[in-house]
């Protein structure tokens, strides 16, 4: 953190990890053009034709690793997207049919995706309220959600604002040192006020006796407020996996998740999180059911304000049916678009800066904000911070000019970085994607108009999750999704690429 002045505290410092290799080629591309280099002083032994045919062979190979997008991928892999798509859609994978008519087993309405093979359980942690637990079979995953309302920033003071980035950089760096946490998403949802809540609040104090004008301004007031305000939800979800070989029951690791549960509530209290409390199972399947289909939001917040909840059970959450297309993902009642980050905002930037984005969008029936956090271990951290380091002071080194002034600037945060790292704080990497619901297909433009408009002000650049448009939607909902476990190359195998 930086300080502009006592009263405008700054923040930044974040580095997008350094590809190992030569330039953009990569890990792999290197290893293609050393060993190529063999190759043909081997082959020019032989035959200076052979040779030829070699070198272009291998121009060939490389050029597709060399060639990159914005956000770092090779043409390699934007081939396998396409592949991807055209084998999904070949099968009819990119439809989903749910319910009693539906050829599914059951006759449920089972999330789609992703989330068809996640199993809820639930426990009561030590102040014996109820928490709902996502079991991810395919990957043995244990996600608990936390719901939080935080406290605004207007009229907070710039010192207490800084003290809750401050808290909330503690609780990060703790999440590194939790036990088998593989990761932790935070979700924003935004969504125009239904109005229900101030209807059920306000309509039913109304007295009898009371004036004509009196009654007619408090109808108004009712019938006119949710068109200028919304509701806003903020859910924290926490993916926990098992160490390899080890096996445990459900019942302890709900037990032990219980444990953890009021030191992770403390620390969100601490961080302007305000009053925080563990999901039940009920609420995510809620949660689940209205990104899916809004025009029951207004239903679930009457059932849950007359009746004390719904009753919804998780194999009930999902859609009846779904359509994905290449740009967009149409589902029961909306139609939904999903942004990727690609590039964070350079420099230093106030703690306001995402405010703009959080915001609801007019036009829009909900909009989603999704963080997602990798805690990484203090032993890599340190290996990741001083390889950073190394690489920072080469590039300066080596180069003139007012390129040799940014890889100053690349050294001197690399060094922050260290220094940092070395006194005790978190590497957590981080990533943000944006999904936006609205009714039909052609207010999607608008939608991304607007969108557009506020990455602009927050200093972001993303893209549309173009032909993953189901996936994307299924990691921005509060159901414990991480895209890096989900991958079909390795993590580390798409690192060298």
């Amino acid at each position: 953190m930086s300080t502009e002045a006592s009263v405008h505290p700054t923040y930044g410092n974040w580095r997008r990890p350094r590809r190992p290799g030569l330039g953009p080629l990569g890990l792999i591309g290197t290893v293609g053009v050393f060993g190529g280099i063999v190759v043909d002083l081997m082959a020019s032994l032989i035959s200076l034709q052979i040779t030829l045919v070699f070198i272009v062979l291998q121009v060939l190979f490389l050029m597709p690793l060399a060639a990159r997008t914005q956000d770092g991928r090779n043409l390699y892999q934007l081939l396998a997207l396409r592949i991807s798509w055209f084998r999904r859609k070949a099968k009819g994978s990119t439809t989903y049919v749910s319910g009693p008519l539906s050829m599914r087993p059951g006759g449920r309405f089972r999330p789609p995706g992703l989330l068809n093979r996640v199993r809820v359980e639930e426990g009561r942690d030590a102040y014996d309220q109820p928490f709902g637990v996502l079991h991810h079979r395919s990957r043995n995953l244990y996600t608990i959600v936390l719901g939080c309302e935080p406290d605004g920033g207007s009229l907070v003071d710039p010192d207490q604002v800084d003290t809750w980035v401050a808290s909330w950089g503690h609780w990060l760096a703790r999440l590194s040192a939790e036990p088998g946490l593989r990761g932790a998403s935070v979700v924003v949802e935004t969504a125009p006020d239904t109005g229900n809540r101030l209807a059920n609040e306000l309509l039913p104090r109304i007295h009898p006796d009371a004036p004509e004008a009196a009654r007619a301004v408090m109808e108004e007031v009712v019938q006119r407020y949710p068109s200028a305000s919304s509701e806003m939800h903020t859910y924290i979800s926490l993916t926990y996996g098992m160490p390899p070989g080890q096996r445990r029951s459900s019942e302890e690791i709900i037990t032990e998740l219980a444990i953890r549960i009021p030191g992770l509530l403390s620390g969100l209290v601490a961080a302007g999180a305000g009053p925080a409390t563990p999901l039940s199972a009920e609420r995510i399947a809620e949660v689940v059911r209205v990104a899916y289909d809004p025009s029951v939001a207004g239903d679930v917040l009457d059932a849950r304000a007359q009746y004390g909840g719904t009753g919804l059970d998780w194999d009930d959450a999902g859609p009846s049916a779904t359509l994905e297309r290449a740009h967009s993902y149409q589902h029961d009642s909306g139609v939904s678009r999903t942004w990727m980050l690609t590039l964070a905002p350079r420099g230093t930037v106030r703690a306001n800066v995402l405010r703009g984005l959080l915001e609801a969008a007019p036009g829009t029936r909900r909009k989603r904000v999704a963080l997602l956090y990798r805690p990484i271990d203090p032993a890599t951290s340190a290996r990741i911070v001083e390889a950073d380091r190394r690489a920072a002071q080469f590039m300066a080194t080596s180069k003139r000019g007012m390129v040799q002034a940014r890889a100053a600037n690349e050294v001197q945060a690399a060094e922050q970085t260290a220094v940092e790292e070395a006194t005790g704080a978190g590497l957590v990497e981080f990533s943000l994607m944006v999904t936006v619901t609205v009714d039909n297909d052609s207010e999607l433009d608008d939608a991304n108009t607007s969108i557009r408009n506020q990455l602009a002000g927050a200093r972001l650049l993303m893209r549309p999750a173009d032909r993953m448009q189901a996936a994307a939607f299924s990691c921005t909902l509060p159901a414990g999704i991480l895209p890096w476990e989900y991958t079909l190359v390795p993590r580390e195998l798409k690192e060298a690429l």
